[in-house]
């Protein structure tokens, strides 16, 4: 019998705590070359205030599995770019990207801040689950998602690409080669 998961926007600050933990245990320098190749990882490392602060414009989606929190998805509008400083390049660069023919300023949009599974449930569907609620979650106020994808990271840009989101613009920083991706809610 497959695992049961609850998918939900985040509840408590417990949850944000748990978010915390899980994003420990998968940041980019903990991880062995071949976990790194393999299972992908997160880049940026967040505190709990700048996570409070991110939940009170918009909560973030989380999912649990017998209680405990498994995976997570961090809402992070673009009014909350000062929470995260180092991102403040990835922000200015989504100012100056068009998108259908505008500018991507102009758009109804929010920057997923991180997805993040916990490696004992990858392969169960959560990835695509935790994108689809924030679908139905923000669909009413907002028209796609953006976010950037580590280039290295394979798993991840398959991941982004199967729930429907298509390479906007690609760039190499001092840290890594990045795609910047979209996921456009009034695609077919």
């Amino acid at each position: 019998m497959a695992p049961i998961y609850t998918v939900t926007a985040v509840r408590s600050r417990e949850e944000l705590e748990h978010i915390l933990a899980l994003q420990q245990k998968n940041l980019k320098p903990t991880l062995s070359e071949d976990e790194l190749r393999s299972q992908g990882f997160v880049t940026v490392q967040h505190d709990l205030q700048a996570l409070e602060q991110m939940h009170a414009m918009a909560p973030s989606i989380v999912a649990h599995h017998d209680g405990a929190l498994v995976a997570y998805a961090l809402t992070m509008p673009r009014e909350a770019r000062a929470l995260a400083p180092v991102l403040e390049p990835m922000f200015a660069l989504f100012e100056s990207l068009e998108f259908r023919g505008k500018p991507l300023r102009d758009h109804r949009f929010y920057v997923m801040g991180q997805i993040c599974i916990d490696k004992a449930h990858r392969g169960q569907g959560l990835f695509d689950r935790l994108y689809h609620q924030h679908r139905d979650h923000f669909r009413s106020a907002f028209d796609l998602i953006v976010t950037e994808v580590s280039a290295r990271n394979l798993r991840s840009l398959r991941a982004h690409e199967r729930v429907g989101f298509e390479t906007l613009h690609t760039y190499r920083d001092a840290t890594d080669e990045w795609a910047v991706v979209a996921w456009d809610w009034a695609a077919p």
